[in-house]
């Protein structure tokens, strides 16, 4: 404890009492502000809260994120905003939302992306668009190995008569991504290093477009979940040939895995959802348990398991072990892939 010794005049009492005045006033400010933020979270949401999600409409994130967004919204008492910034593989938007205010009021509905890109980025020696450390994993709400597919009237009707072609014709064959190192652009990438085979990448900015441009004859082929394809497969618009997992799919249960067909070719397309590391531990937990709710939610499951990626969940304390283990893999298969410009 510090000891003050005051001479004994009126000029000496009067600087101690401005002294003691100032500290009083210090502490009182400073109790001042802890109240009125332990007020302001436990008074949270009190305004709508936006939840970005890094792709345009029409793929898996986007596919997630509205019923997700909707069910929060319930629970949270709050609206829950969608706001679409696609670009560059979904770094662009995965950047605003780890650099945005950590107060609650914005949250992220990522893909499997996430972990590839700051990988990327140190890759190509650019300034990163995030960190993983900048978010913090909230809810898994889907994982779905990610399926090959072509238009229905395509000359191939079998993943080997696609992958002769390839051999045949060099680069002739192409394909559609959500971007470079994205979702869509590292399980082709996996397939063609097994198979040894060559094709051409064409990135777009999210699965949405990339879909409309395979339906529109611009693409030939492109690898995304089963349910941004499923409502044209069964439109008969868009042929599965094969997917990257293990198994059988539930939603397309007579399409073989690339495994079973003799290629060594593994991915899986998650989503989740993540808030910018640093919010507030109470009001971490308040999304959380709207994050859970919203994957019991029974509109919500029925809204996402129609479109063929049923609701695989993963608490908080689990999905956050699952992305460090699926960062640490997709480190060594960005470092295979090499530089994409």
């Amino acid at each position: 404890m510090q000891h003050v010794t005051v001479a004994n005049t009126p000029h000496a009492w009067r600087s101690l009492g401005a002294h003691l005045s100032v500290m009083a006033l210090s502490l009182l400010a400073g109790l001042t502000l802890q109240t009125m933020a332990q007020a302001q979270t436990a008074a949270y949401p009190t305004k709508s809260i936006t939840m970005i999600v890094p792709f345009p409409p029409g793929g898996l994130a986007d596919i997630v994120a509205r019923p997700v967004a909707e069910a929060m919204g319930r629970e949270l008492g709050q609206p829950v905003i969608i706001e679409n910034k696609g670009g560059a593989g979904g770094g662009i938007g995965m950047g605003v939302a780890a650099r945005s205010k950590p107060d609650g009021y914005t949250v992220l509905l990522a893909l499997s992306s996430l972990t590839v890109i700051p990988e990327a980025d140190a890759l190509l020696g650019r300034s990163p668009m995030f960190l993983l450390n900048e978010l913090r994993p909230i809810a898994r709400y889907t994982a779905d190995p990610t399926v090959l597919a072509v238009r229905a009237d395509a000359p191939w009707k079998t993943v080997k008569e696609f992958i002769d072609d390839a051999r045949k014709r060099p680069g002739a064959i192409n394909y559609g991504s959500s971007g470079n190192y994205g979702t869509m652009h590292v399980p082709m990438e996996i397939l063609t290093q097994v198979a040894g085979v060559k094709l051409t990448h064409i990135p777009f900015t999210g699965a949405g477009p990339a879909v409309v441009a395979m339906l529109g004859g611009q693409i030939d082929a492109l690898s995304t979940g089963p349910a941004t394809v499923l409502q044209h497969v069964k439109a008969g618009k868009i042929r599965v040939l094969g997917h990257w997992g293990n198994g059988s799919l539930a939603a397309l249960p007579d399409v073989t895995s690339l495994k079973d067909l003799g290629f060594n070719a593994e991915y899986a397309q998650w989503s989740g959802l993540f808030i910018p590391s640093g919010t507030p531990e109470p009001i971490a937990q308040r999304l959380r348990a709207a994050a859970k709710m919203a994957a019991q939610d029974a509109k919500a499951r029925e809204v996402i398991q129609n479109t063929g990626s049923p609701v695989v969940y993963l608490d908080s304390p689990e999905f956050e072990k699952y992305v460090q283990a699926d960062a640490k893999r997709m480190t060594d298969v960005v470092k295979k892939i090499g530089k994409v410009e």
